[in-house]
């Protein structure tokens, strides 16, 4: 199937899903422009890591529709959607801990070869990509919060991605690290992947977002450009509190 005349390289259309007596998403949609940042905020436990799950294949929604580069990759598993260049990082980083970091890294490239000099090859490509090729040798239970951070991003890079998830990237940072972490995912983004970024840190999300989507109690409640979403009386009720600023 050829790609198709839209420049949204992600469309979730109407997606539900349920969890017991809990409604989890309600009929949630939105579109991921290709080459842009998507910036996902809502309160916890307003759904958004399940959204995410939706979106990659561990949860399987009860309706609605995810179309990624021109295919329908619902029911799809997450192995095969990371093949069609759909790829996520997580809200805690899961490396394998006793495994070097370039190790970490091999197993995101072996998505794309069998052959463990070329994984290798796009691994340390990856790590310089991300600055952290100079840690290849160390074991991943080593690294620092920021690092560890830095290793899901190159993780992520080495499968070949055409969108990322971002889930929370900047948990547990202080001030400077989440300063070289919004670098680094604006870097990313030039070199052409699309992101969709889920963050509590405002001034993070507000500086990285092209657009942005807001989402409480697994429903909708807008979305647009940043400085129209965050001035939307409905989001500062549900999310941002009346004491909001944006400095």
């Amino acid at each position: 199937m050829g790609r198709p005349t839209s420049m949204n390289l992600l469309e979730v259309k109407n997606l539900s899903k349920r969890f017991g007596g809990l409604q989890a998403i309600n009929e949630f949609s939105f579109n991921a422009e290709e080459g842009k940042i998507l910036g996902l905020i809502g309160p916890n436990g307003a759904g958004k890591t399940t959204l995410f799950n939706l979106i990659t294949g561990v949860y399987r929604p009860e309706s609605g529709n995810v179309m990624f580069d021109g295919q329908d990759i619902l029911g799809m598993k997450p192995h095969q959607i990371c093949r069609f260049g759909l790829c996520r990082t997580f809200q805690v980083a899961q490396p394998f801990s006793n495994m070097t970091v370039l190790k970490n890294v091999m197993t995101g490239a072996y998505c794309r070869t069998s052959d463990p000099a070329e994984a290798e090859e796009k691994a340390t490509a990856c790590l310089q990509r991300v600055g952290l090729a100079a840690q290849a040798g160390v074991t991943a239970r080593e690294l620092t919060t920021i690092d560890q951070r830095r290793l899901e991003f190159a993780r992520a890079l080495a499968t070949d991605p055409k969108l990322i998830l971002l889930d929370e990237s900047m948990a547990g940072l202080n001030h400077a690290e989440c300063e070289i972490t919004i670098a680094l995912i604006k870097k990313i983004n030039e070199q052409g992947v699309t992101i969709v970024v889920v963050e509590h840190n405002m001034k993070a999300i507000l500086s990285l977002s092209h657009y942005m989507a807001v989402i409480a109690q697994g429903s909708k409640i807008t979305e647009g450009l940043p400085q129209e979403v965050v001035n939307d009386s409905r989001v500062v009720e549900a999310y941002l509190g009346k004491g909001f600023t944006k400095c």
